[in-house]
């Protein structure tokens, strides 16, 4: 990652993770994630509160293990990076939107509880990363973003 792009939040999941795979086949998961900021107004003591809406792409196995595992609801703890996606629609109009490409998703819990299941390493011609099983093997290309046209969803 960058070392001036990254982004650590927490929040929760406003949607269903929508699981896809692009023409070559790679796994890409997608939600929508609410992250809620709570202050104190100093002027009147009100609690004050102000919500911002990010959409988060998870690749290959972690973007299975997301759409696997959570759900509307969930209180996540995403940590990837900003970016943005330009294309063009039918009607020629330009668009883009700016994303969280996640490079680890975790649960919180700070009001939950999780039970964590190890998935099976997929060898390399089962389309995964590759390497056994521990801390020093070799970090898949999971969150190598192919080349794709299409609008997000």
């Amino acid at each position: 990652m960058a070392p001036g792009n990254s982004i650590t939040v927490v929040g929760n999941i406003t949607r269903d993770p929508e699981l896809r795979f692009t023409g070559s086949g790679q796994a890409m998961t997608k939600f929508g994630l609410a992250v809620n900021r709570r202050w104190q107004n100093k002027q009147n003591n009100e609690w004050e509160e102000q919500v911002s809406f990010f959409n988060v792409v998870a690749w290959g196995e972690m973007g299975e293990n997301a759409s696997e595992s959570l759900q509307k609801g969930s209180r996540v703890i995403v940590t990837g990076r900003l970016e943005q996606r330009s294309w063009e629609t039918e009607d020629n109009e330009k668009r883009s939107v700016v994303e969280i490409v996640a490079d680890e998703i975790g649960p919180s819990l700070r009001w939950a509880t999780a039970q964590v299941t190890k998935t099976e390493r997929k060898g390399p011609g089962d389309g995964g990363g590759g390497g056994g099983g521990g801390g020093s093997a070799p970090r898949p290309v999971a969150n190598a973003e192919p080349s794709y046209d299409e609008e997000p969803f």
